[in-house]
């Protein structure tokens, strides 16, 4: 029996008003486990203004208590994490692995934030000018949004919340509709911590949910993880209104295999990167630029086994190295990338269309696909498909493949393989990426340093979590402050200065 899964609106999980809902899928098989109401206009008023109540006794909370309600939630995270999983394995498809991976990584963003009092100091300038000083401070904009994706239900929502929380503000977090549940354990444990009821909330919803989010006057930035399109508009819509807008958007990240590379290495390195979460991520590498041809050969003589040799299952089964994608609409686009590649003219090494499960027939499964040959001009280059498809793109030399790498749309993420010093400096130095890695292949930076792409990849000036989440969340305050000091000099009608 599907279950009927709630809004949570000022402490408590409430049910959907609007009379729309969506289904909820196992993608493993195919079924559907629950449907999830799409709120209306006024249901996410509601959590807006929930969240509006809330915010003037949250902000005036010092930063070292928020900080303790943090760490409380910490805690329950740490204690079940299995839990959180296994909701996002059931919705994603993820191997149950991976979504503790996840679940981690969104829980060091939750320490980081933590440590609010230290994050939050400002800056005091004593005698600016004669008996004058100077001193800084941070403080929250009021109600903030979060709108995330499918591909992490967890730890994309914690590369926001955590850090907004911590500088004073409230948050109205619109997760995916297609794995919704992972976000209400998340505001449970929250409330269980001690969050004061308002200051967090969850509205599901699709683009009508959005928005309203967008265009509502009392909502005072937005955070946003998606596609490229759907982040242009949310970073044009957001500007339009006076909102402050940070919209993380798509991917085609490359690892550049130079010839002295580790060829083992390198090899593991794109399996994972490429492959793990069926390539529903945005920090995936969907493109290997092996350098010279006998490097590229080698590559891919060493990948096709391995890529046909993938464990494909269900993402309870432990020995499962890839799932399912996420929905039969999703499946049904990356093969059809498969099919416009052959049609484009790559050589398809290793086909994954093919693939049946016994047991699973109904489920969401694809093989890995490796294509050789890939060209600049061809699509499964140029567009993010955001499966397991991994394309091979030849380039003659090192500043070729650099080039390949500044010219296209996106500047998210990018790796070399190489056993060369000079070479990794040169790439790390002049490419137009915003996360760089060396012999990493996919470099998310750590809850302390920011996560963010450049050009296409991302809209706005701020990126997530570390220092420039906190930027982000808060508005900065300059005080300048002078005593009577029984001297007067009468009034000055020019312009202020120190000397």
């Amino acid at each position: 029996m599907p279950v009927n899964i709630p809004h949570f609106v000022a402490g408590v999980r409430v049910p959907g008003r609007s009379g729309r809902i969506a289904p909820v899928f196992n993608p493993a098989t195919g079924e559907q486990t629950g449907t999830v109401p799409l709120a209306s206009k006024a249901e996410v008023d509601a959590a807006v203004q929930a969240a509006a109540r809330a915010f003037p006794a949250w902000a005036a909370t010092p930063p070292l208590r928020r900080a303790r309600i943090l760490n409380r939630f910490l805690r329950l995270l740490e204690e079940r994490t299995d839990a959180l999983a296994a909701v996002i394995t059931a919705e994603h498809g993820k191997v149950l692995s991976d979504a503790k991976g996840e679940v981690q990584r969104g829980l060091e963003v939750v320490e980081f934030a933590t440590g609010a009092p230290q994050l939050l100091k400002g800056e005091v300038t004593e005698n600016v000018g004669t008996d004058i000083d100077s001193h800084s401070l941070r403080q929250p904009l009021g109600v903030v949004a979060g709108i995330t994706p499918f591909n992490f239900p967890a730890m994309v929502p914690m590369w926001m919340f955590p850090v907004a929380l911590a500088c004073g503000n409230c948050f109205v977090l619109k997760p995916s509709e297609r794995d919704p549940s992972a976000s209400l354990l998340i505001a449970d444990w929250l409330k269980e911590a001690g969050l004061p009821d308002g200051v967090f909330s969850v509205v599901h919803g699709d683009k009508d949910a959005v928005d309203a989010l967008l265009l509502h006057p009392g909502v005072a930035a937005v955070s946003f993880v998606g596609s490229t399109p759907i982040a242009r508009y949310i970073y044009e819509t957001a500007a339009q209104t006076g909102k402050r807008a940070q919209a993380l958007g798509g991917a085609k990240n490359h690892m550049i295999v130079m010839p002295d590379a580790d060829l083992d290495q390198a090899v593991d390195a794109l399996m994972g990167a490429a492959y793990g979460s069926a390539g529903e991520r945005c920090m995936a590498i969907s493109v290997a630029v092996p350098v010279g041809e006998r490097t590229a050969d080698a590559l891919v003589a060493r990948l096709a086994p391995r890529v046909r040799a993938l464990k494909i299952g269900p993402g309870t089964d432990p020995e499962a190295e890839m799932g399912p994608l996420v929905t039969k609409q999703h499946l049904d686009k990356v093969r059809g990338y498969v099919d416009l590649g052959v049609k484009e003219g790559a050589q398809l090494v290793v086909d994954g269309r093919g693939l049946k499960l016994q047991g699973h027939e109904n489920g969401f499964f694809i093989g890995g696909s490796l294509f050789d040959r890939v060209t600049t001009d061809m699509r499964i280059y140029k567009e993010e498909i955001f499966g397991p498809v991994l394309a091979v793109a030849r380039a003659p030399d090192f500043d070729t493949a650099a080039r390949m790498i500044d010219e296209h749309e996106y500047g998210n993420g990018t790796a070399i393989f190489t056993r060369d010093g000079d070479a990794a400096r040169e790439f790390a130095h002049r490419i137009q990426v915003g996360m760089v890695g060396i012999n990493v292949p996919i470099p998310v930076p750590m809850a302390f340093h920011s996560f963010g792409g450049w050009k296409a990849s991302l809209f706005g000036d701020h990126h997530m979590h570390g220092p420039e989440g906190v930027r982000f969340y808060t508005r900065l305050k300059t005080i300048t402050t002078r005593w009577p000091t029984g001297i007067r000099s009468g009034a000055e009608f020019v312009m202020p200065t120190m000397k």
